[in-house]
C-alpha cells in the first residue's frame, strides 16, 4: 500500500525555503521576459529553458516545447 502524499510537509520542507523561493521567482521572471519579447504566450504549451542550466541566470534563454 502506498501512503497519501503530504503536500503540506513538502511545502514546509522544500518549497518554502528562501533559496527555492528565489529560484522560482527567477523562473517566473524568465517567462515574463520571453512573453514581453513575444516568444511565448499563456497556454501555448511552451517552456522557457535556461541554456546555462542555472535558474538564476536569465541572460541565455530559449523556448522549448513541453514535450
Amino acid at each position: 500500500m502506498t501512503s497519501k502524499r503530504n503536500y503540506r510537509k513538502e511545502y514546509d520542507n522544500y518549497h518554502s525555503r528562501t533559496k527555492q523561493k528565489k529560484r522560482r521567482a527567477s523562473r517566473n521572471t524568465a517567462r515574463a521576459i520571453m512573453a514581453r519579447k513575444g516568444k511565448v504566450t499563456k497556454g501555448d504549451g511552451k517552456d522557457v529553458h535556461h541554456t546555462s542550466g542555472n535558474p538564476m541566470n536569465n541572460k541565455k534563454l530559449a523556448v522549448k516545447s513541453k514535450s
